[in-house]
Order: C-alpha cells, then sequence, then structure tokens
C-alpha cells in the first residue's frame, strides 16, 4: 500500500527550499570552500555554488599584489555580458599591471572585492565587434578558450579601451621574454 502524503511528511522534517536559500546567503562568509557543495542544496544553488567557489578560488590568487584601488592604467564603465546570465551589465573596469578587473561600483578601495579578473597577458585578441553582436560600440577580447564582448558608451572610449588592453596585452605577454630580443643596431 502506498503512504499518504501526511504519512511521508510525518517520516521527514519539512525544510522549504526558500530557508535553505536564504541561509546560504546569510552564512556566506563563513562557509567553507569546499571543491563540492553541501548536500543539502538544490541543483541551482548547486551549481551556484561551483561558480562562486571557482571564481573565489581564481580571484584570490590573480589579485594578489596588484593595488587596482591605485593608480590605474585605464578607468572606465562598460556593459559586460554576465557568463551564465546572458543579460547586459554595466560593470566599473579597472586596467592595472596586465590584469583587467570590474567592479559593480566606481568607488573603489582597497577593501573592495573585484567581480572578475581577466589576466590579458592570456588575451589573444581585443578588436571592434559590432558586425558580432550588431550593437554599437562593441568590442571583443579572445582568449583560447573564450570570447568576451564589451560595450562602450562612444567611439572615442571603445578605441581607447581596445589600445590600453592592446598595449597590455604586448608588455604582459609571455610570447616574447627580455633575455630573447635583439638589438641588432649593437652588433654592427
Amino acid at each position: 500500500m502506498k503512504p499518504t502524503r501526511e504519512e511521508k511528511i510525518g517520516k521527514r522534517k519539512p525544510f522549504p527550499s526558500f530557508l535553505s536559500h536564504l541561509d546560504f546567503v546569510n552564512n556566506w562568509n563563513s562557509l567553507s570552500f569546499k571543491s563540492e557543495p553541501p548536500m543539502s542544496l538544490s541543483d541551482s544553488m548547486a551549481s551556484l555554488w561551483r561558480a562562486a567557489t571557482a571564481l573565489t578560488q581564481t580571484q584570490s590568487t590573480q589579485t594578489d599584489g596588484v593595488e587596482f584601488w591605485s593608480n590605474p592604467e585605464r578607468t572606465g564603465w562598460l556593459m559586460k555580458q554576465g557568463e551564465h546570465i546572458k543579460t547586459w551589465r554595466r560593470r566599473w573596469f579597472i586596467l592595472k599591471q596586465g590584469k583587467l578587473f570590474w567592479f559593480k561600483d566606481s568607488t573603489v578601495t582597497r577593501v573592495c572585492k573585484p567581480r572578475g579578473v581577466i589576466p590579458v597577458a592570456s588575451c589573444l585578441t581585443v578588436k571592434g565587434a559590432e558586425d558580432v553582436l550588431h550593437k554599437q560600440y562593441a568590442f571583443e577580447l579572445s582568449t583560447r578558450n573564450d570570447t568576451m564582448y564589451f560595450i562602450a558608451d562612444s567611439e572615442k572610449e571603445k578605441e581607447d579601451w581596445i589600445n590600453s588592453i592592446g598595449r597590455s596585452i604586448v608588455q604582459h605577454s609571455r610570447s616574447v621574454t627580455d633575455s630573447e630580443i635583439v638589438d641588432y643596431d649593437s652588433k654592427r
């Protein structure tokens, strides 16, 4: 005989899913970041857990030693497409020491945590992308594995970002080291 709904509920303690999500949010800072999420999280929360812990682990190593809040090479607002949810959001970007950081707000201090970081040395190209996105002032930044899209506020802003990121890619590229540079003029 099949158990009734009341009998099933009696066997387990009912726990509304919104409480587990609320608990997750309230205890975010005290959670220990392991490779697997706690068993009590729903599938959607588990995927968010994996994304958040991966982002936190990579960001902490990528931001070490870079004082992004002080004397950046370039700053400004850009629209960026989300990695998981493909909506466009306005973010404050900072380019410094071969890393492109982004933040939710333009007030950036030493205690701020970036929402993301791109090491430009891993980038292959930066170029206009209006024809790809069909959006004005769009540009793309490509790595071996991914292409990220951005939208500037004007043509000048787009060109300035492309030039600044391109210069940073060349400066921080590991393809040519100082020992490999040959000064042909001194060999005459």
